[in-house]
């Protein structure tokens, strides 16, 4: 999986993990993709902070920093689908 992707996976699942501490999958999820980023692009201490119109994920990929900017209403779309559908809600 390229780098980019992972981010971007990593991202949406861990607004839901954090928004949902109850989810389970979706904690196990966000650890599932944290483990690709660690394992196959060696990146360690991945963050992320809101921002108006987006989201800066932070990570550092052996002895850099590397900083990426994703659209806000993107990066909670899995969010708002999960709120948005009942059975989920429950």
């Amino acid at each position: 999986m390229k780098r980019e992707d992972a981010l971007a996976n990593w991202l949406q699942i861990r607004l839901v993990a954090d928004a949902r501490p109850e989810d389970r999958s979706a904690a196990d999820t966000a650890s599932f993709f944290e483990e690709i980023l660690r394992e196959d692009h060696l990146a360690g201490e991945l963050s992320y902070r809101a921002e108006e119109d987006s989201y800066l994920v932070s990570a550092r990929f052996a002895d850099e920093w590397y900083y990426r900017r994703f659209d806000r209403e993107e990066a909670e779309s899995l969010l708002a689908a999960i709120q948005s559908e009942p059975r989920y809600n429950q």
